[in-house]
């Protein structure tokens, strides 16, 4: 079965090369010109130029997009739409917030190509030996490439997540309940770190994945971090946000579902970027002014 794949991203090259590992045949493009030239040394055939992707594909076309979330997602659509013919499919396998893929569907609808949403979990790592995935769309288009999730996925690993955007709101949530169990991880080894600076928390970390009821691939992770660099003393303690986190909160309040974790492991984040906040300053003013509380001067 051929695939197209446009994103040779660290996750897009590394599903690539798991397409190929599992007897797919990938014609993939890319911008970077370099990370073509690099994969197609793996044994990956590559184009220069998108329509020419779409048009190596014979028969029913399956195209998987690998590329950020957002307007990029549409210029690639809006470039792919005159080679595809009706029952063609595209796959968004990036993180794409479920209301544009909603419209996405409704707009490819029109000329009569197919999408399906996939959530895409499981790091590079998992791009390369075993995804996770969350698929949305119709079931019929779903059934037809059911081999696809199955092969690139660890077992048990892939669901059909029901209609059009259930797939990338599932994933969502995912990554929504990924940002409150890393910052209760982070808190915690903090409360650690503050108590005694001499507790090796690889350590801890190491013992709590055995046996311990937080195990996790995260708390796997939290080791491999630490032993590289104990107390992670060369980085500095900024948290971006990729954006799935806040719009599992804002689908939350649309709802009226309390989700008090994932909102503060949310703003969290955003208190991490500002180093001097001026809200800060009001309430160190204010407890000067109400209780003549010292305050810190710059």
């Amino acid at each position: 079965m051929q695939i197209g794949l446009v994103g040779l991203g660290k996750m897009g090259y590394n599903l690539a090369l798991n397409f190929k590992s599992k007897g797919f045949e990938v014609v993939a493009f890319d911008v970077n010109k370099s990370a073509a030239e690099k994969i197609s040394k793996e044994g990956v055939s590559t184009t220069s130029v998108m329509s020419d992707m779409a048009l190596a594909l014979s028969g029913r076309k399956v195209i998987w997009l690998m590329v950020p979330a957002g307007h990029v997602v549409d210029v690639v659509l809006n470039n792919l739409k005159i080679y595809l013919n009706p029952g063609d499919i595209i796959i968004d396998g990036g993180n794409s917030h479920f209301k544009d893929t909603l419209a996405r569907a409704r707009d490819l609808e029109k000329i009569g190509v197919e999408l399906l949403d996939c959530g895409t979990s499981g790091g590079i790592d998992g791009a390369r030996n075993g995804v996770c995935t969350m698929i949305g769309g119709k079931k019929e288009v779903f059934d037809y490439c059911e081999s696809i999730f199955k092969a690139i996925s660890v077992p048990n690993g892939f669901l059909y997540c029901g209609k059009t955007g259930n797939g990338h709101f599932t994933k969502m949530v995912h990554n929504g309940i990924e940002y409150g169990m890393m910052q209760a991880m982070a808190e915690g080894l903090e409360v650690l770190h503050r108590y005694d600076t001499e507790v090796d928390l690889a350590a801890v970390s190491k013992v709590w994945n055995h046996g311990s009821v937080v195990r996790s691939w995260l708390m796997e992770l939290t080791q491999s971090a630490l032993e590289k660099d104990k107390n992670l003393e060369s980085i500095k303690s900024v948290m971006h946000s990729s954006g799935e986190g806040k719009w599992t909160v804002e689908a939350a309040l649309e709802m009226g579902v309390p989700t008090p974790v994932i909102t503060m492991s949310l703003l969290m984040r955003y208190r991490s970027q500002v180093e001097d906040t001026f809200s800060g300053k009001v309430v160190a003013a204010l407890r000067n002014e109400f209780g003549g509380h010292a305050v810190e001067k710059k």
